[in-house]
């Protein structure tokens, strides 16, 4: 992203920046030692990145207006893609420049409430959406060609409220509750931080197919509280950030 797209607020804290494992290990994570798994980083007096204000960079046609931009990535060309909450959910694609060029998936039945926007290696457009437990591929030209997770249908019902103490169902390998963020490896697999509900990391093959899931709610080694973004990086490692309202920072490896 262009040091001018920066700002110096975040809308969450991290509390945890935690390396799960490399994808090589992605089912053996409690092979590893209870000091592994509680390490914590010891980084001090980082600097701040500088960054340049750019007010009214994005350029939007008449009558239409953002709402509350809660994703934005880039893709091989520079163009920037803003997934919005305001009335409706809403992905835009506007180029270098800020100029908007167009709506991508306008009135999709897989958006409610936007949470993540992402571009892969191949320029394809992925929306996260916590609203209907959904991760959508878009192709660079717009059109939908794949589906993770599935919208619950209003025709079924409000689902009971279980009674207090109630073991938490688990969770399915092609089910999400609240996700929050996408990521792949150099393989194509696909990594989804199934955040709110669920505090897991599901990982996919390139073409949709379940592999394995690892993590579940709590606050102990092993566990997530609320995996709200994720990357991976070139070897393959699988880094995922813990959402809270503290400050705290720390960095378990594993």
């Amino acid at each position: 992203m262009k040091r001018s797209m920066m700002t110096r607020s975040m809308k969450y804290s991290l509390a945890g920046l935690v390396l799960l494992f490399t994808t090589a290990h992605f089912a053996r994570a409690q092979d590893f030692t209870p000091a592994q798994m509680t390490a914590k980083a010891k980084a001090r007096n980082v600097p701040e990145i500088p960054f340049d204000s750019a007010p009214n960079f994005l350029k939007l046609p008449p009558n239409l207006y953002l709402g509350e931009g809660i994703g934005v990535a880039t893709n091989s060309k520079g163009h920037i893609f803003v997934y919005t909450r305001s009335q409706e959910t809403r992905l835009f694609e506007f180029d270098r420049t800020g100029k908007y060029i167009r709506e991508i998936g306008e009135g999709l039945y897989g958006f409610a409430f936007a949470h993540a926007v992402r571009v892969d290696a191949q320029d394809n457009i992925w929306a996260v959406d916590e609203g209907t437990n959904m991760v959508i591929k878009f192709n660079p030209q717009g059109r939908v060609t794949m589906l993770l997770g599935r919208r619950p249908e209003a025709v079924e019902g409000v689902v009971a409220t279980p009674p207090a103490g109630t073991p938490e169902p688990p969770a399915k390998p092609y089910t999400f509750n609240r996700p929050t963020d996408v990521a792949w490896d150099a393989a194509g697999n696909i990594f989804v931080s199934d955040g709110y509900g669920n505090s897991r990391v599901v990982k996919y093959d390139k073409n949709g197919r379940y592999i394995a899931s690892v993590g579940s709610k709590g606050p102990e080694p092993g566990k997530l509280n609320l995996p709200h973004s994720i990357a991976a990086d070139a070897k393959g490692n699988v880094y995922v950030g813990t959402g809270a309202t503290n400050e705290s920072r720390s960095l378990t490896m594993i």
